[in-house]
């Protein structure tokens, strides 16, 4: 019988191996082996610090294990390639050793990335042929953030690292905060220098704002003292909405700048809708000097969800897609636009419950006169009209305080029923009432619906993203023109850069936006 060294409990590793040092008679092996610290002079300034990664093996295989001083545990990633483990120092570090410690499933391509703001990174090492066990790579920079980046894996496992280590340079201080840094695109952006003496929030992901915690974007502007509006509207029925008209602006594309900001075809295959520069290295500003595919020129927001598929070939929606802006709380006259930069998450790519996703949805996935399926249907009727149908709703009540969260929606929240005169409101840790976004897709599909997913997986899996580039006066404009004003409204034209006010205009009670 095959011995698999892999899958043996660790205390019966560790003892196979001493046994297999006290034969081979080697005792200087063990100061030099996995079991000893990287590095006798110097405590790593990575040891105990936040650590984040593209994914896991399982829970016994988190991303702090690879920094928390233990060669006993070990961050070992999902089978695929790309994958990346990251590092948060606290400050802006003045750099000088990176040593991985390598697990029998290692990385053959990759690189050691450096940055100061965890969305723009600079290559400072890179290697298409590691050969494994423990490499001790010199390296020079300034950084807060240090990333291995993954391309080729050794074999058919994960990338898995006993312990992740970085060093401060010989002979400077241990770290050094520093005011903001800017920088190209990803893995091209300057190695920053010091500069305040005090820390600055620094940029992450798609931009506006600067973190407090790991994975949380302050609002530059947050909004403080609101309490969740329970007044009962003068106006309790129509509509209060209006519609975003997008069509899908970049296709089949690899990437995700929320949840792998900088990292270019890490993602499962996703579809684009509005702005036409969408990419993993995307910012605000990056967006804002981009197109859109969007009938309101001043819609520059990104929004996209995983490409749906019938067996191996792509299936785009066709057309205009309708992403309604809509009240979500009783009192309408609440709503306020979103703060520039605010992006989130609707939904789970990894979601197994249908009923949760029902629940989230209009009608659940429609097509023809099929509806409420809480998956993709196995068969639709086969009229040219026909298509695979799905409204699902986002959450419209902010905290006010975070434009982003490290799972991308707890700074979001849906609103409460009261069961009171008052209706649906916002709960109090989340008391800012915002847009509701609703996606309404159709996709040219029917007949033998058997063999159409999402990149993601089955039809509870579907999601979708959205970044916040709207221009500010055209956005504010919709909204207390159309969701304020209690009426239903068609956003085209009008693109917010110049100086003409936007203002809406009035046709058979619809707002049209010129």
């Amino acid at each position: 019988m095959t011995l698999s060294l892999r899958r043996q409990p660790r205390s019966r590793l560790l003892v196979l191996a001493g046994v297999a040092v006290a034969l081979l008679g080697l005792p200087g092996w063990f100061a030099t082996g996995p079991l000893r610290s990287a590095s006798a002079d110097a405590t790593p300034v990575s040891q105990g610090k936040p650590a984040t990664a593209s994914s896991s093996e399982g829970r016994a295989y988190p991303a702090s294990a690879a920094v928390d001083g233990d060669t006993g545990t070990r961050w070992s990633s999902a089978f695929s390639d790309p994958q990346w483990l990251q590092v948060d120092l606290g400050a802006n570090t003045s750099i000088g050793k990176v040593v991985l410690n390598w697990e029998r499933a290692y990385g053959k391509a990759y690189q050691i990335q450096i940055s100061s703001d965890a969305s723009q990174w600079s290559t400072v090492y890179s290697t298409e042929n590691s050969k494994g066990g423990k490499e001790t790579l010199n390296v020079s920079g300034m950084a807060r953030y240090v990333r291995l980046y993954g391309t080729q894996r050794s074999g058919g496992y994960g990338y898995s690292l006993w312990e992740f280590q970085v060093f401060g340079a010989a002979g400077t201080p241990a770290t050094a905060t520093v005011g903001p840094v800017t920088g190209g695109p990803s893995g091209t952006g300057p190695v920053p220098t010091t500069g305040a003496a005090t820390p600055t929030p620094t940029s992450t992901g798609t931009g506006g704002g600067g973190t407090s915690q790991a994975g949380w974007i302050d609002a530059p502007n947050p909004v403080t003292n609101v309490k969740p509006s329970h007044e009962v509207p003068p106006n309790k029925g129509g509509f209060h909405e209006f519609q975003a008209n997008c069509s899908v602006s970049r296709s089949n594309l690899q990437d995700d700048p929320i949840v792998f900001p900088g990292l270019a075809g890490a993602s499962h295959m996703h579809t684009f809708m509005g702005n036409t520069t969408t990419n993993a290295a995307s910012t605000v500003d990056s967006l804002s000097k981009g197109q859109t595919t969007c009938k309101a020129k001043g819609d520059l927001s990104a929004y996209w969800m995983p490409t749906l598929y019938n067996g191996d070939v792509a299936v785009n929606p066709e057309g205009l897609m309708t992403i309604y802006y809509k009240t979500g709380v009783y009192d309408y006259r609440s709503v306020r636009p979103f703060p520039k930069g605010l992006r989130f998450v609707v939904g789970n790519a990894k979601n197994t419950d249908a009923d949760k996703f029902l629940a989230a949805t209009e009608k659940g996935f429609e097509c023809g006169d099929s509806y409420e399926n809480k998956n993709i249907p196995l068969s639709c009727p086969t009229e040219r009209s026909v298509k695979l149908n799905i409204r699902y709703q986002a959450p419209s009540c902010w905290d006010g305080l975070h434009l982003d969260s490290p799972d991308h929606q707890s700074h979001m929240a849906y609103p409460i029923d009261t069961h009171t005169a008052a209706g649906v409101v916002c709960p109090d840790d989340h008391p800012v009432a915002v847009p509701k976004l609703e996606f309404k897709m159709a996709w040219p599909v029917n007949g033998d619906m058997s063999k159409v997913h999402f990149a993601s997986g089955a039809g509870p899996t579907f999601h979708y993203d959205f970044v916040n580039a709207w221009d500010d006066r055209t956005l504010k404009a919709m909204i207390d023109g159309c969701i304020v004003a209690a009426r239903q409204c068609d956003a085209q034209g009008h693109d917010g850069r110049d100086d003409q006010q936007p203002a809406p205009y009035v046709l058979n009670n619809n707002y049209l936006l010129p």
